[in-house]
């Protein structure tokens, strides 16, 4: 291994949470963890500028993995859904967020040191693909 390389698996970020990684899940986790008292429905399709179908879905998979509450309610005549985060879920974003932060961390000290040393010279026995 060349000395001059971090530690094996560096840059894997394990803690990069799949259910949580795609945009759309991020958005609305990122929007119920702004409002402990939750949001409804209507409400957070619109902050996350989704149609009813792909909100519904993502709160699927959302609330199968445990990440997310859906309490089902009236307000006067017209049903009403309200969407949380679980205990797990809050867990899971700040570990999430926590690892992305990691990332943005490495990714200024890359472009910090991209900055300082750019070789023009490939190694020996390399040439342009």
């Amino acid at each position: 291994m060349n000395d001059n390389l971090p530690d094996e698996g560096r840059y894997a970020y394990e803690g990069l949470d799949r259910v949580l990684h795609e945009k759309a899940r991020l958005g609305i986790v990122t929007s119920l963890a702004a409002r402990a008292d939750g949001l409804l429905f209507t409400d957070l399709k619109s902050l996350c500028n989704l149609t009813d179908g792909n909100l519904s879905r993502h709160l699927t998979v959302l609330q199968e993995a445990g990440i997310v509450e859906i309490h089902k309610g009236y307000r006067g005549r017209r049903p009403q859904t309200l969407c949380r985060l679980s205990d797990e879920g809050k867990k899971r974003y700040l570990d999430y967020i926590a690892v992305l932060e990691s990332v943005l961390e490495d990714a200024v000290e890359a472009s910090k040191l991209a900055k300082k040393v750019r070789s023009k010279v490939l190694p020996e026995g390399f040439s342009p693909a």
